[in-house]
Parts: C-alpha cells; sequence; structure tokens
C-alpha cells in the first residue's frame, strides 16, 4: 500500500431501518433519527442519519477494506483515530458512496482519506489513522 492509492468505493443504501438502527446502537434518541413527523416539525424533510452511525460506516469501509487487501492480517488493523466533518444529511432512500485515498503509510500506521457524497452533495469527509500490527498479539 502506497499513498495515493485509492480504495475501492463502497455504496450503501440508506434506509430507514439503517437510521433507526444506527440512531439505537448508539443510545442517540433524539427524535430527528427514529419520528418523521418529529423531524419535519424541526424543518427537515424526513429523518436522517446520525453521526454515530456515519461514524461506524467509515470505520467499516476503512477495516474492510484492510481486511480484503492484507488478507488473515487485516482484522490485526486498528483503528486509532477517526476524524470525520458532517456535511449534508443522508435521508432514507439516500444512496451513500463512500471513497478513499492512501494519505500516509510507516511501518506502524497508515493515514486514509475518506469522503462520502449523496445525492445532495457530501455528507461525510475525513481522515482514519490505523495501527498496523506486525505481531499477531499486539494491536500497537
Amino acid at each position: 500500500m502506497t499513498p495515493g492509492e485509492e480504495l475501492p468505493p463502497l455504496t450503501v443504501p440508506i434506509t430507514r431501518t439503517l437510521i433507526v438502527a444506527g440512531a439505537i446502537a448508539s443510545r442517540d434518541y433524539q427524535d430527528v433519527h427514529h419520528d418523521a413527523e418529529a423531524a419535519r416539525a424541526k424543518g427537515t424533510p424526513d429523518i436522517f442519519m446520525n453521526i454515530l452511525t456515519t461514524n461506524g460506516l467509515v470505520g467499516r469501509y476503512v477495516t474492510d477494506y484492510l481486511t480484503g487487501r492484507l488478507g488473515p492480517a487485516g482484522p490485526e488493523a486498528v483503528l486509532r483515530k477517526v476524524s470525520i466533518r458532517l456535511g449534508v444529511p443522508s435521508y432514507p432512500g439516500d444512496v451513500l458512496v463512500l471513497t478513499g485515498r492512501i494519505h500516509s503509510v510507516n511501518e506502524r500506521t497508515m493515514e486514509i482519506s475518506v469522503v462520502g457524497t449523496n445525492r445532495l452533495g457530501r455528507h461525510v469527509t475525513g481522515r482514519v489513522v490505523v495501527a498496523r500490527s506486525h505481531d499477531p498479539g499486539t494491536a500497537t
């Protein structure tokens, strides 16, 4: 893996179930993530995905890539830092497309830039730092 290398895109259909399940799993009980009527009353056209679900999808994107790329060594890679910034919301029926590029690599870590877009534009931008384990019993 080298800096500049692009990750293959990951397409994630945004469903009501994903939005609600992600909010519940992350203990985010804000009504805008599960109650369409309440969301509309607050000025948004529908429920929308929360930041923690987006954060999880970004992490999944990177770890799935590393698992596929590194084979059995992939699961030994550990997310050390996920820094994201939200842009436009993701609503039910949207399709989130995550793309990435390896920013830097050294013997212990790699940094990957990630962008997620939907029909409205950029939903998320960020960077992920991954620790690369050389010893199966050590995650740092």
